[in-house]
């Protein structure tokens, strides 16, 4: 059985690619059950996320599982706080076919899925991202959104200073291979930095809300990617409220921040969720609705994205440059 590294996996999965993979997928049959979800300590949480072709057994099919742990504390001790196996297998015969590194697979498909929503419901002329949190996902989701918006600024946004200015060396030393001028600059007051944004793409570990509802001009996309569990958040009730909400799947309702605590509080309810990716996928509704409606978009991870990465970076691995 192979191994597939973290290198391998950022070498086969271009965002344009990838954006397109997750974006057939979701609009495929495909079979994603239930994940396990469970909270191992305070800080730590372990899910199985399993998902495979469906139908019967046939050439070319796959199912795969993923083993991930977020163990957050682990920022403390200079490791990632992500960290896990995928497990790709044969859909015709069950057999293993590789074993992949299971923090990078996460996130390229989650930073791509981020951008996938914002190709439907981020305007078309928007240019300026701001990128709240400079951890590991930042990167990844400023590549992400700009592979789907042509972007000419970037602003940054971390609680730690030092740790804005590393990514903003990082992102720099990035753009000097680029088709296009872009700015990156870090901002210091972040209601200032929300309120100019066209994008804001918010990947932190906040228990309580940091993007106020307040700060948000019209035609504004927001990208919530943190939150993963009931006891986090990062946008507080006026942010759902001013918004059209939309999700990656439904398990959005009920796990993670941000949406599902708002339906809980009775904050929002259903109507004010609009649809989920499935939907946009499958074009049974149109996304942005207008240059000035606020869009807001909330992932808490799929199976179904995890093995659409997967199956692109076997297919290039093995030859075939086509998305599954």
């Amino acid at each position: 059985m192979r191994h597939v590294s973290a290198d391998q996996i950022a070498q086969c999965l271009d965002y344009p690619a990838l954006v397109k993979a997750l974006d057939q997928a979701f609009a495929a049959d495909y079979i994603v059950p239930p994940r396990h979800h469970h909270a191992i300590s305070p800080t730590a949480t372990q899910l199985l996320m399993p998902a495979w072709s469906a139908g019967t057994p046939r050439s070319g099919a796959f199912l795969g599982t993923k083993l991930v742990n977020v163990f957050s504390g682990n920022g403390a001790l200079g490791l990632p706080s992500i960290a896990g196996i995928y497990i790709l297998q044969s859909g015709e015969t069950g057999i293993p076919l590789c074993v992949m590194d299971g923090a990078a697979l996460t996130a390229k498909r989650t930073a791509a899925v981020s951008a996938l929503a914002a190709s439907r419901l981020a305007r078309k002329d928007a240019q300026h991202l701001v990128m709240v949190g400079a951890g590991a996902l930042a990167p990844e989701l400023i590549a992400a959104h700009s592979a789907v918006r042509s972007l000419r600024k970037i602003t940054l946004w971390n609680r730690n200073p030092a740790s804005s200015e590393n990514l903003k060396a990082l992102i720099e030393a990035r753009l000097l291979h680029g088709s296009h001028s872009v700015e990156v600059e870090i901002g210091t007051d972040l209601g200032a930095c929300v309120a100019c944004a066209d994008i804001v793409s918010v990947a932190t570990l906040a228990q309580f809300p940091i993007i106020k509802g307040e700060w948000i001009k019209r035609g504004t996309h927001v990208d919530l990617v943190g939150a993963f569990n009931m006891e986090m958040r990062e946008a507080d009730d006026a942010a759902l409220r001013v918004s059209s909400i939309f999700i990656d799947t439904l398990a959005a309702k009920t796990e993670g921040g941000d949406v599902a605590l708002g339906l809980k509080s009775g904050a929002i309810t259903e109507a004010n969720i609009k649809a989920d990716l499935f939907s946009l996928a499958r074009g049974l509704h149109e996304g942005r609705k207008s240059e000035q409606e606020i869009t807001l978009f909330k992932s808490v991870g799929s199976a179904i994205s995890d093995l659409a990465a997967a199956m692109l970076v076997w297919q290039r691995l093995n030859g075939s440059q086509e998305a599954a």
